[in-house]
């Protein structure tokens, strides 16, 4: 067992991608948008926890890369995920704008590094579409939707699927036969 499992119950029952099927559409309700280079991501605002800016983490040697290290959160020691280096974007330099995005997924705490948070946009099922079937080299399983709010395009993310990907190693995972 690595640093970041810990045993928890059915840890990914409520993610249809982690457990290898297509996630399902996105439905209507509130996202958190922040941005990843050019791109801009929602996920679904009953994630996040809070908002932190960015502090240099305690590095944990032989964690996958996009693993940043962990924090130490008023008592909780919080792994924290680099999102640009998890999804190939280009490298970007930490700045002002940086932050943590704190989210309480598969009963664990884990911070998202990204560029910058944008706003909560309240999105209608008008609003979002499915995402095309692109063949890529990156799994693009937790997508789960393409919202258009006027000008903007936004990536809607399952963030649980992304979190508790087996690659991540965040979750405990359990092997079981379908």
């Amino acid at each position: 067992m690595d640093a970041f499992n810990t045993p928890t119950p059915a840890a990914l029952s409520s993610s249809p991608a982690a457990r290898g099927r297509a996630p399902t559409l996105a439905t209507a309700g509130e996202f958190l948008s922040f941005r990843l280079g050019a791109e801009e991501y929602g996920i679904d605002i009953l994630s996040v926890q809070e908002i932190r800016s960015y502090e240099e983490p305690t590095r944990i040697a032989n964690a996958p890369e996009c693993i940043k290290g962990v924090v130490n959160l008023r008592g909780v020691i919080v792994p924290v995920v680099d999102m640009r280096i998890k999804l190939g974007c280009a490298k970007v330099e930490y700045n002002a704008l940086t932050v943590v995005i704190v989210l309480s997924v598969h009963d664990r705490v884990v911070g998202l590094v990204v560029d910058s948070v944008s706003d909560v946009i309240r999105l209608t099922k008008e609003n979002i579409k499915a995402a095309p079937q692109i063949n890529t080299t990156l799994d693009a399983g937790f997508i789960t939707g393409i919202a258009s709010v006027g000008e903007r395009m936004l990536i809607l993310a399952d963030i649980e699927a992304l979190i508790g990907s087996a690659e991540m190693g965040l979750v405990a995972h359990t092997s079981s036969v379908q």
